[in-house]
């Protein structure tokens, strides 16, 4: 039996591909692409002309010869965005991928008109995303839309707009901190302050009002990690204590930082203990990379790595690669005082939250290679296998 419909035709490519037969791979893989688009099946097809495109674009090294295909996805994912913002109720998960994908194509071609073109186009519909929900009071959801409107005015350089988004999410992330407050839920309010103190920075810098209100999350990840502890939740407990940790680090209230740090670090071994002994290696492995994280925030690197390293034996996943690097972003970040790190590490966070990964992973790697940040990158690297 030959292949019938385009998923066979996709997965005969990539079985061609991986034995090393390029050639009749990417033309099964043409084929199969087809074959999603005459079906109608456009997230598919875009899927694979995109992925044609880096193909050839890793193996010819040529811009041009990736570029119909690339084309053709990014076409495909704006029918898609048109689609998508005609619907009663907008997926915007499904938004998010395809705006990035457009986006990327672009950026990847080297076209900087149709890239600003898009970013512009791209603000603007979730920015009126953000006004319906606000409208319809579903706060939550206006403020992913307007999180998006913004990342995109940044992009284009729209300064007036930018903060005028800005502006909109201190509003709206504070409202939500209160109410998170006034229920009790202690946790979200903490998330809610911390979030906001990005949009205060975009406002006013990195100066006393991103300082206060960085320092107001951390005093509530405190509050919350007391509370997981007089429920028993240890590993609740030193989660809140880290995040503490790093918001007084941003707060520049360093020797509070190190106070929770040393703590922490000595909760963590506990904890780490007691799952390994009882075969829980995944949730050792997470632990293991808080515990990394506790380290590089009181300035015990060779030890951080070291847990590093033993996390990554029992359990490699692009997210503890992401948040290791954060943690040394952040500490760094506080040392100087800097607004635009600080900014950088907004925008992995991002698309770290988005589940957006290998783009998290890549700013990540970027904003670290940094002359200073070096020599801890390397040892990153080296814990990771990488020489």
């Amino acid at each position: 039996m030959g292949p019938e419909g385009p998923e066979d035709f996709e997965q005969l490519a990539i079985k061609r591909i991986n034995e090393g037969n390029l050639k009749e791979g990417l033309k099964l893989m043409l084929r199969a692409a087809k074959g999603y688009e005459d079906r109608r099946q456009k997230a598919d097809a875009a899927r694979l002309y995109k992925y044609l495109g880096y193909v050839l674009l890793e193996k010819t090294k040529s811009v041009e010869k990736s570029k119909p295909s690339l084309l053709k996805s990014a076409y495909l994912y704006l029918d898609l965005i048109d689609e998508e913002v005609s619907r009663p109720e907008v997926d915007i998960d499904a938004l998010d991928k395809y705006c990035f994908n457009v986006l990327e194509i672009f950026a990847t071609l080297d076209d900087h008109k149709n890239l600003m073109k898009y970013a512009e186009e791209f603000a603007a519909i979730y920015e009126d995303l953000g006004n319906s929900y606000q409208d319809n009071a579903d706060i939550e959801i206006a403020i992913r839309a307007y999180e998006s409107a913004y990342r995109y005015y940044r992009l284009i350089e729209n300064m007036e707009a930018y903060r005028r988004i800005a502006e909109m999410m201190i509003t709206l992330y504070g409202q939500v901190a209160e109410e998170r407050l006034e229920k009790g839920n202690v946790k979200d309010a903490a998330e809610a302050f911390y979030r906001l103190a990005y949009f205060i920075l975009a406002i006013f810098g990195y100066d006393i009002h991103f300082i206060e209100m960085m320092d107001t999350a951390a005093k509530n990840f405190e509050k919350a990690s007391k509370v997981a502890y007089s429920n028993g939740d240890l590993d609740g407990t030193t989660s809140y204590l880290v995040k503490a940790q790093y918001s007084y680090l941003m707060a520049r209230n360093f020797n509070r930082a190190k106070l929770i740090g040393l703590n922490t670090a000595r909760m963590l071994y506990q904890v780490i203990t007691s799952y390994r002994s009882n075969r829980e290696e995944d949730k050792a492995a997470s632990k293991l990379v808080e515990l990394s994280e506790a380290l590089i925030g009181i300035g015990k690197i060779n030890e951080a790595m070291d847990a590093y390293r033993s996390a990554l034996e029992s359990k490699s996943n692009l997210a503890f690669r992401i948040r290791v690097r954060l943690a040394v972003l952040k500490g760094h970040a506080a040392s100087k005082g800097s607004e635009v790190i600080v900014n950088e590490i907004d925008t992995i966070e991002y698309y770290l939250n988005r589940k957006n990964l290998m783009k998290a992973l890549e700013l990540a790697e970027k904003s670290m290679r940094r002359e200073e940040l070096m020599e801890t990158l390397k040892k990153i690297h080296a814990a990771e296998g990488v020489y």
